[in-house]
């Protein structure tokens, strides 16, 4: 425990993001750091409890409580505390691949199991660990570390988004040969093209790229598996692969008006915006604009909010997000308590700006969208809605119920539908006679991770669903600990 009256002396206390008004006027990133001096006082707040629920990483009602990929949490605080930050450093890959990325996106719910959450606010777990690794490498710590030797076994890792990046990255360490295939032009998956720029500068993601490629793995872009290359390459070429393709088939909205102009998925908007970004800064205007639109976002959730944060940034005219369900409360429910993830209500950084730009959170809640209706040249001009209610079916189970009197019409040239995934899509299960769940997921079992082929690995959103970038590095970490036991009849991987 660094200090022991820490938590008593010292408040929560976060860096001061950049102002909302002005930081829409560009893509870079909004968050500052704060001052050593400052970091230690919040290293100072960890309260070193006997039993540190922050890295548990369990599953209760269906949310994480505590760290998925069991982070040392209170063993880096005390020494971000006591100035080892070279020491914090290793502590912090121990268990975490690349904290870079989850210092930036994890939604923290390791900060929602902190004992000291449970009277008073949690410690900045989330800020300091961005900072170790930030510092780290400006201070040039982190250096490619490739293995002392080669087993001579090769693998093949589909998709290089966490999930694939992070058991790339283990598969290496052990020492096989490992090829990641990525069907866009550009690594990264997810984090590359998934997530917008200001909440993740792709620097940053291309620097952990260089560096895997200095250790000895192979990125080969462009190449989708089961297209441009065969699928069945990946049991004749390679003694094992993984598979970490992500959930990307988006839920759609089958209502009338669905087939007008003006309707895309939200990731084929963010992924076009953030490529032409890369490419020309936007100069080649090769994306889905809403400047000057009346902009819905349908669907709450990350997705939903970076899908918020791209539309101001863009110039939209209007911007309003629609929610199915009811407005979370303020303080934890009952039903809610400690270390479950708190499900109260906040402003993410979208909903921020909006409100600075247009004066209110642009959130609207139980609410269900009726029809899309657009003009005589088939582009979207409306969208037409009515408030609901939450009641039990005769099963019991909770099911929307329409309030009549509360239609309401909303202008709108550009919708996103941003509602969530329905699973992976099915080429390689297909081509390869792979079993899926009942979900459409590649079957597989947490902490195994093999398929119903032999030497076939499953990992991330492919297998669990949609979920948080730190699910997926704690199953890209584990299939591959898994699929060294399987090459080589033991393995050493964590």
């Amino acid at each position: 425990m660094g200090k022991p009256t820490g938590f008593m002396e010292f408040t929560r206390q976060l860096p001061t993001d950049r102002d909302p008004t002005q930081r829409i006027k560009d893509w870079n990133e909004f968050h500052d750091h704060m001052p050593e001096k400052d970091l230690a006082d919040q290293g100072a707040r960890c309260m070193d409890c006997g039993v540190p629920f922050c890295h548990t990483g369990t599953l209760i009602n269906g949310m994480a409580a505590g760290c998925p990929i069991n982070n040392l949490i209170p063993e880096w605080n005390e020494l971000v505390y006591r100035g080892h930050w070279r020491e914090a450093l290793d502590r912090l890959h121990k268990t975490n691949n690349f904290p870079e990325f989850t210092g930036r996106v994890c939604p923290a719910p390791c900060e929602g199991s902190c004992v000291l959450g449970i009277n008073d606010p949690p410690v900045t777990i989330k800020n300091i660990e961005v900072s170790i690794i930030d510092r780290s490498f400006e201070e040039g710590w982190v250096q490619p570390n490739p293995p002392n030797q080669r087993t001579g076994k090769k693998v093949a890792v589909v998709g290089s988004g966490p999930a694939g990046l992070a058991c790339a990255a283990q598969l290496n360490h052990a020492g096989h040969t490992v090829t990641v295939y990525e069907r866009h032009d550009r690594i990264g998956g997810l984090l590359m093209y998934g997530i917008p720029n200001m909440k993740l500068d792709k620097r940053v993601v291309q620097r952990r790229v260089d560096l895997m490629t200095e250790e000895g793995v192979q990125f080969i872009a462009n190449t989708a598996v089961g297209q441009d290359l065969p699928a069945t390459s990946l049991v004749n070429d390679f003694d094992a692969s993984v598979l970490c393709t992500g959930a990307t088939k988006p839920r759609d909205l089958p209502i009338e008006g669905r087939d007008l102009n003006g309707i895309h998925f939200a990731m084929k908007f963010l992924h076009a915006n953030t490529k032409s970004l890369l490419d020309s800064k936007h100069a080649n205007g090769q994306y889905i604009n809403a400047q000057g639109k009346d902009v819905i976002v349908i669907g709450g959730g990350d997705t939903g909010t970076d899908c918020v944060g791209t539309s101001i940034r863009q110039g939209c005219r209007s911007l309003v997000q629609l929610e199915i369900l009811p407005k979370p409360p303020d303080e934890r429910s009952p039903d809610n308590p400690w270390p479950q993830w708190p499900k109260v209500y906040g402003l993410d950084y979208g909903q921020e700006e909006i409100a600075a730009a247009f004066g209110s959170d642009p959130r609207q809640y139980c609410i269900m969208t009726k029809k899309f209706v657009g003009d005589e040249a088939g582009q979207l001009q409306e969208l037409h809605t009515v408030l609901i209610e939450w009641v039990k079916d005769d099963t019991g189970r909770f099911a929307p119920k329409e309030l009549p009197g509360t239609e309401k019409v909303y202008p709108a040239q550009l919708v996103l539908l941003a509602m969530g995934f329905l699973g992976p899509e099915q080429v390689i299960s297909e081509k390869l006679g792979m079993e899926t769940d009942e979900r459409s997921n590649f079957k597989a079992e947490h902490g195994q991770h093999t398929t119903s082929l032999p030497g076939i690995f499953a990992a991330g959103d492919c297998r669990r669903g949609q979920s948080l970038v730190v699910w997926a590095i704690n199953e890209g970490r584990l299939a591959a600990r898994e699929c060294d036991r399987y090459l080589m009849g033991s393995t050493t991987l964590p």
